[in-house]
């Protein structure tokens, strides 16, 4: 290994062309190699382990060292290398896996002076396997003492020194496989992320809903208010939406007969990038027959105090300094109780166009950007209490010209059946008792298409064959959506929707 390699990467030295650096690194790394291929010894497929490191650490946790040297037996280990020290005659070896690490002990007198050189010649970052027994150093660490090591794939590149490199998030968000190899709390987001799915799951089949899969692809963009993706299919000569919710597939499904059916997967919306969006998500949505709202949001605060506790390990969560109780009951408030609670306005005027006109006028909700009729409530209630609401809370009693596809209330035809769940001052889940007079959704339908003419590209396409199966008959439905992404974020205490997506959508990097 060359001095300036070694420098750079085990005692932190800096220079001060960074770039130059890592350039000569990846030059020296080039040249072993080399070597490497000019032996025939480059990238062997042949070595299998048979443990990893975290689960012998977590194993022998009490087992004290003279039980361990007697007991432990011989065990074939692979990992990333992350740490060396070299001694003279012999070198200490971190090795990285899926579950943990665990340190080699490698000598030169029991390794032979060829196998030994190898071993010296390692870098950050290679991928190695090594056997042997298993013992505790004078400072009780766990250690695995070699009778071999093979370098099994060769690093090119450098890690970041220290790990400093990870606190560009530019670094983190384009490069995550580095991110995962030197950031272990960005691996343990994405196990939680992984649990939290499985729970889902696992709840949402035990209440009897059946899994699907619906169409990515949609002749026409339903189930929801936002601009869509288009593609063009050649061989059909039609173009195509990537889907902005699966809901109006699922409720055709209820439709057929599948009275409890649930999805978990990505929708894709032409919008902006945010902490809290990114134009592909995912979510889960569900719908059960012969349920309504009420019952569903019963269903949702048993849901997220279980994934609470499976994710967190208890229904009290922090984030961003805040503590969240996900145990039941949920705080509910109608949109108009909210708005009232944070503003001027009576509950009079909550629900009087001009009154919530004058009042949009003074909070600098753009004219052009808001919504019809009463639905300008919404808009209101977006900029003054929304973001208030820190605790899971159930906001109810959503104008119905916000709410194309959810049952008109009985109580106040205004209004329909339906809530939103808020926490942390963002929406996790919006659900409703379904609109299934097929005469009713044909015509907001209608109202939805005037509303597009008039330049609302948000607005809901109409949809003729759903109307053609309510016709057919849907039972008295609810359903819900909930946001797996922002969810994840509570549950992990993660500021941005990019920290809990893998491979989040970022702006072209720049190549100057």
């Amino acid at each position: 290994m060359s001095k300036r390699e070694s420098g750079s990467e085990r005692d932190g030295s800096t220079e001060s062309e960074p770039h130059e650096k890592e350039e000569e690194q990846v030059r020296v790394r080039r040249e072993k190699l080399a070597a490497l291929r000019a032996r025939g010894g480059a990238f062997p497929n042949d070595f299998r382990r048979d443990a990893l490191c975290g689960a012998l650490v977590a194993r022998f946790a009490a087992v004290d060292g003279e039980t361990i040297e007697r007991e432990s037996g011989h065990y074939r280990i692979a990992g990333r290398v992350v740490a060396i020290r070299a001694f003279g005659r012999a070198t200490f070896v971190v090795l990285k896996d899926t579950s943990g690490t665990l340190q080699i002990y490698a000598q030169r007198d029991t390794l032979g002076d060829a196998a030994y050189e190898a071993v010296r010649s390692l870098d950050l970052g290679d991928i190695v396997g090594a056997e042997g027994g298993l013992f505790r150093t004078r400072t009780a660490e766990l250690t695995l003492r070699a009778t071999a090591i093979r370098l099994l794939v060769k690093a090119l590149r450098p890690l970041p020194e220290k790990w400093h490199g990870l606190t560009d998030v530019e670094i983190r968000y384009r490069q995550r496989y580095l991110d995962l190899i030197v950031n272990d709390r960005v691996r343990e987001t994405f196990a939680r992320r992984a649990r939290l799915i499985k729970e889902m799951r696992a709840f949402l089949e035990e209440q009897g809903f059946v899994e699907v899969e619906t169409p990515m692809m949609q002749p026409i963009a339903g189930g929801a208010t936002a601009k869509p993706f288009v593609t063009h299919h050649n061989a059909l000569g039609i173009d195509l939406y990537l889907r902005i919710a699966p809901e109006l597939y699922l409720k055709r499904l209820v439709v057929g007969g599948i009275e409890r059916v649930f999805e978990i997967n990505r929708n894709f919306r032409n919008e902006g990038i945010s902490t809290q969006h990114n134009p592909e998500f995912t979510m889960c949505e569900f719908y059960q027959a012969y349920a309504s709202y009420e019952d569903l949001m019963a269903l949702t605060e048993t849901m997220f105090a279980r994934l609470a506790r499976a994710v967190a390990g208890a229904t009290t969560v922090s984030f961003a300094g805040d503590t969240i109780d996900f145990t039941p009951p949920f705080a509910r408030m109608t949109m108009v109780e909210a708005v009232v609670a944070n503003s001027r306005l009576s509950a009079t005027e909550a629900e009087d166009r001009a009154a919530l006109s004058r009042l949009a006028d003074e909070i600098g909700v753009e004219r052009t950007a808001r919504k019809p009729g009463l639905g300008l409530l919404a808009d209101v209630f977006e900029a003054v209490a929304e973001h208030k609401l820190v605790q899971p809370t159930f906001i109810t009693g959503f104008p119905i010209e916000v709410s194309p596809l959810a049952r008109g209330s009985d109580a106040d035809p205004r209004f329909v059946d339906r809530f939103e769940l808020f926490v942390a001052g963002r929406e996790i889940a919006n659900g409703f008792s379904e609109l299934n007079d097929a005469e009713e959704q044909h015509a907001r339908f209608a109202a939805q298409l005037a509303q597009k003419d008039a330049g609302d590209d948000e607005a809901h396409a109409m949809d003729e064959d759903y109307v053609r199966a309510l016709e057919y008959a849907l039972p008295p439905t609810a359903g819900e959506g909930i946001g797996v992404d922002r969810l994840a974020m509570l549950l992990t205490d993660s500021p941005a929707i990019r920290d809990v997506i893998l491979f989040p959508q970022l702006k072209p990097q720049r190549s100057d």
